[in-house]
């Protein structure tokens, strides 16, 4: 360490890490806005919380098949933090997001734009609900940035546009809720025919598969523009956070032919 740095602290660590799951790999520099505020809320250089993503980079397992090396120079309380969330997704994004909003002096609720005025007046429903909204809003902003704000399939680039699909469902499969790995950027009819199983993305080639319910001879132009014309193309993969391919072939068993 050079003379005058200060080492890292724990919390310090949690919001760089938080920060480098919402932004995509491309904009993890310097001058990203996001970068300049992090910087200025712990009081570290740009420069730094720059390198220090660099760090966790070098942790990610979707930039190490891609030959992509990230920083050489982190240290084992980068790996222990890496290692934390890699491992419990679910609870050390909410934690580090909770954090956050302890940092910038607001709540969770208001940083997430949560809503509360069609919810129960109180009691353990209104808590379920209020915990689900603001683990699918921090999961929204984890998958869109990863796929950088564009649909995987289409390559819509309106983020009003975008569902932050989940390949294991919510309901079924509570371990991979918060998972980027289970998450894919869909326009919202690809997202409902992804849900239904009438698409799906080969576990092993990433290319879009259609259903034969969506094959009719007689279905009209707009089915063959959506879906036909999409079939057995790569999806847009992301520079991190590549989807699982476990999941991906649960999801195939799902799939109608």
């Amino acid at each position: 360490m050079k003379e005058g740095q200060t080492l890292w602290t724990r919390d310090e660590l949690i919001l760089a890490i938080n920060l480098y799951c919402k932004i995509p790999f491309g904009k993890m520099h310097k001058s990203n806005s996001e970068v300049i505020n992090l910087s200025k809320l712990i009081g570290r250089t740009p420069s730094s919380i720059a390198l220090k993503l660099g760090n966790f980079a070098s942790f990610d397992p979707t930039l190490k098949a891609r030959g992509i090396k990230g920083a050489s120079n982190a240290s084992k309380l980068d790996a222990t933090i890496w290692n934390e969330f890699y491992n419990n997704w679910d609870a050390a994004l909410l934690d580090s997001e909770k954090l956050l909003a302890e940092k910038k002096y607001t709540t969770i609720l208001k940083l997430n734009d949560i809503r509360l005025d069609d919810l129960p007046k109180e009691g353990l429903e209104k808590e379920r609900l209020i915990k689900t909204r603001v683990n699918q809003s921090i999961f929204r902003k984890v998958v869109l940035a990863t796929y950088n704000y564009q649909c995987c399939i289409t390559g819509i680039a309106n983020p009003e546009l975008l569902i932050a699909s989940h390949i294991l469902p919510w309901a079924k499969d509570k371990k991979n809720r918060m998972n980027p790995m289970n998450g894919l950027a869909m326009n919202a009819l690809h997202d409902k025919a992804f849900d239904c199983g009438l698409i799906t993305i080969d576990a092993k080639t990433y290319k879009l598969k259609v259903s034969s319910k969506l094959k009719d001879k007689k279905a009209p132009n707009s089915v063959k523009e959506i879906f036909w014309a999409y079939e057995e193309k790569e999806i847009s993969l992301p520079d991190k956070f590549l989807p699982s391919k476990e999941f991906l072939i649960v999801h195939n068993n799902r799939f109608i032919t």
